[in-house]
C-alpha cells in the first residue's frame, strides 16, 4: 500500500484521530454512500453501534458526537469545531437528524447510538452503521478506525489485504534497510526520496503548498492554544497551562543559569501543551500522525523555526517529508494506533518521526536520520495508553511535551555519531509491534488499567 505524507498529516479536529476523526469519516462515508445509491429518501432511521475501544472510551473521546456529525454530512477537515456543541444540543432537544445534510429523520441518542461491551475481529476500534427503511435494512457497513484517521471497511479487514493502489512509486520501501539502500544508491537525502515519491500523486507546487498549509494549521493551533485559558471539558477539571506559561516565558528578563539552559526546552514544552490542550478541547488541529500525539511534531518544528534564524519554508517541507518516511515504516510494520499497540504506537511513532524530521533539516545523513528515529522510538517502547476518564488529558498532554524534548535529544545524539548503532530502526519497530501484541488490552486505550484505574482508586 502506497502511503503519502498527506495520509499521515491530515487536518482534523480533536480529541482523537482514531476515536473522533476516523469515526466521523466513517459516518460521513456511510451517509454519502446512501446518497450515491439513491437510498436517502427511503431512509427512516440510522443506528450506530460502537465496539471495543470505541465503546470503552467513546464518550471521553467524543466518538458519539463525531458519528452524529458525520451522519449529518460533516467531514473532520472542514467541519467548524465551534458549531458542534450547539448542533448536538439542538439534535438532542429535537430528536431530528439531517442525514447527509438533506434527509430529515428521527434520531434517538440513547436508542440509535449504542456503546456495546463487546469487540469485533481484526481491530479494537470497530463500528457498524445500519440504515433502515419502511421494510427493514436498506444498507449496513462495518468500519475499523485503525489509527491516524485511517478507516477500512469490513471486507478489507477480513481479507487482510490493503486495496491495491494504481500509484507506482519510484522509490518504494517497506523497511529502513530498503530506505537507506535507495538513498545511498541514488545519492538522495530521505526528504528528497520522499519528494520524488510524492510526485506520483501531485506536482511539486501542490506538494509544497499542501505541506505549508499543514504547517499553517499547526501554527494556528498553537496560537489558539496560547490564547485560550480556563478548564478543559470532560469533568476532570484539568486547567489549561499554555497561556500562562507563555506569559511567563515572555517575562523572562536577563538570562541566568536556569533560564539560559532551560528556556529553549520550556518553549518546546509550551508548543506541545498548546497543541494538546486545543486537541483535548476538540479544536482544529493536525493528526501527526495521530491526535493523541499531535503536539510532538509541531513542537519540534516550532523549536527549529524559532531558534534557527536561517530557517525557511523549504525546511518545513523537508521536515514533514522526512518525518513521514518514518511514519510510513511504523504504520506498515507495526501500528500507530493506541488501541492496537498502546501509546508507544502514537507518542513513540511521533517522537521517532519528529527526530527524523529535525535530523534531516539539520543536515543528517540517511544513516544518522535512521539512528535519530531509532533512539526516539526505542525509548518509548512499552508505553501504555491509559487515559484517565477516557480523556486525552492525563497523562496525554504532558506526555507529548516530554516526547518532544526526547525527540530533540535523540537527534542531537545521532548527529554526534556516524549513523552506526547497535539496534536498527526496523528491529525497534518490530519490537513495538510484538510488545503491543503482548500488552494486556486494559492498557490499550480502554481506561480499564494503569493510571486510569489508579486515579479512581486514589
Amino acid at each position: 500500500m502506497a502511503i503519502s505524507v498527506f495520509d499521515l498529516f491530515k487536518v482534523g479536529i480533536g480529541p482523537s484521530s482514531s476515536h473522533t476523526v476516523g469515526p466521523m469519516r466513517a459516518a460521513a462515508t456511510f451517509a454519502q454512500a446512501l446518497k450515491d445509491q439513491h437510498l436517502l429518501s427511503d431512509t427512516r432511521r440510522v443506528e450506530v453501534r460502537l465496539y471495543g475501544s470505541l465503546s470503552a472510551t467513546g464518550v471521553g473521546h467524543a466518538t458519539d458526537r463525531a458519528c452524529v456529525m458525520g451522519l449529518m454530512g460533516e467531514w473532520p477537515d472542514t467541519v467548524d469545531p465551534t458549531s458542534i456543541n450547539a448542533r448536538i444540543q439542538q439534535l438532542r432537544e429535537s430528536g431530528r437528524l439531517l442525514l447527509a445534510g438533506t434527509q430529515d429523520i428521527a434520531f434517538n441518542w440513547q436508542h440509535d447510538l449504542l456503546l456495546l461491551d463487546e469487540s469485533l475481529p481484526y481491530h479494537p476500534n470497530a463500528m457498524s452503521l445500519h440504515a433502515y427503511g419502511d421494510n427493514g435494512v436498506l444498507s449496513e457497513q462495518t468500519y475499523y478506525s485503525v489509527g491516524g484517521g485511517f478507516i477500512i471497511e469490513a471486507a478489507e479487514a477480513e481479507s487482510g489485504v490493503a486495496p491495491t493502489s494504481e500509484v507506482e512509486l519510484p522509490y518504494d520501501f517497506s523497511s529502513a534497510v530498503e530506505l537507506l539502500a535507495l538513498c545511498n544508491t541514488h545519492g538522495l537525502r530521505v526528504s528528497e526520496l520522499m519528494m520524488a515519491n510524492e510526485r506520483a500523486w501531485r506536482s511539486d507546487e501542490e506538494i509544497r503548498s499542501g505541506l505549508l498549509h499543514i504547517w499553517s494549521v499547526m501554527r494556528e493551533c498553537v496560537e489558539q492554544g496560547l490564547r485560550d485559558e480556563g478548564i478543559l471539558p470532560g469533568g476532570l477539571d484539568v486547567p489549561r497551562r499554555a497561556a500562562k506559561l507563555h506569559r511567563n516565558l515572555l517575562e523572562i528578563g536577563k538570562p541566568n543559569v536556569i533560564t539560559s539552559t532551560l528556556s529553549a526546552m520550556e518553549w518546546v514544552n509550551l508548543f506541545a501543551l498548546a497543541v494538546n490542550e486545543e486537541n483535548a478541547a476538540g479544536g482544529r488541529m493536525v493528526t501527526a500522525p495521530t491526535n493523541g500525539a499531535a503536539g510532538i511534531i509541531p513542537a519540534v518544528l516550532h523549536y527549529y523555526m524559532k531558534f534557527n534564524p536561517e530557517a525557511c519554508d523549504d525546511d518545513v517541507v523537508n521536515f514533514f517529508l522526512a518525518a513521514a518516511a518514518v511514519g510510513i515504516l511504523c504504520k506498515k510494520n507495526a501500528s500507530i494506533s493506541g488501541a492496537e499497540v498502546g501509546c508507544q504506537g502514537e507518542v513513540g511513532s511521533a517522537c521517532a518521526m519528529a527526530a527524523a524530521g529535525l535530523a534531516d533539516v539539520l543536515g543528517a545523513t540517511p544513516e544518522q536520520l535512521e539512528n535519530a528515529a531509532e533512539i526516539g522510538l526505542e525509548h518509548n517502547l512499552g508505553l501504555t495508553c491509559d487515559p484517565v476518564g477516557g480523556l486525552v488529558q492525563v497523562p496525554c498532554i504532558e506526555r507529548n511535551a516530554i516526547a518532544a524534548v526526547k525527540a530533540i535529544n535523540a537527534t542531537q545524539m545521532a548527529l554526534r555519531g556516524d549513523g552506526k548503532h547497535f539496534i536498527s530502526l526496523d528491529r525497534v519497530i518490530r519490537t513495538m509491534r510484538d510488545t503491543g501484541a503482548d500488552m494486556h488490552d486494559k492498557y490499550k486505550e480502554t481506561s480499564r488499567g494503569g493510571l486510569a484505574v489508579n486515579w479512581v482508586e486514589c
